[in-house]
């Protein structure tokens, strides 16, 4: 299964929410890992959300509580619900597998910019 970045990002003033969306090409019920990463720049890529065994959700401290991860299995689409948005928040977001990520594979991100 590979994820791409399928829309949702933007321009928003702090405070504001935005929702990432995703596609798969194929079923992403069952697999644990999958998640979301942003990418500032001049920083490394790091994970901001990812669903984990028993389809639970795991989030670092700085967006944990005003961003969520979801996924529909009737479409395949993962979701990523930001709230509250920082001007920290600004990066490109990326979607990704575990497998894809372990192989350095990343797909098209999506630009969220944040502005005071």
């Amino acid at each position: 299964v590979q994820l791409q970045a399928s829309g949702g990002g933007g321009l928003v003033q702090a405070g504001g929410s935005l929702r990432l969306s995703c596609t798969a090409s194929g079923n992403i019920f069952d697999i644990n890992g999958l998640g979301w990463y942003r990418q500032a720049p001049g920083k490394p890529r790091a994970v901001v959300a990812t669903f984990t065994r028993g389809n639970n959700t795991w989030y670092p401290n700085s967006v944990k509580g005003r961003f969520t991860i979801s996924r529909d299995s009737a479409s395949n689409t993962m979701y990523l619900q930001m709230n509250d948005l920082k001007l920290e928040d600004t990066a490109v977001y990326y979607c990704n597998t575990p497998n894809d990520q372990a192989r350095g594979i990343w797909g098209r991100g999506t630009q969220v910019t944040v502005s005071s």
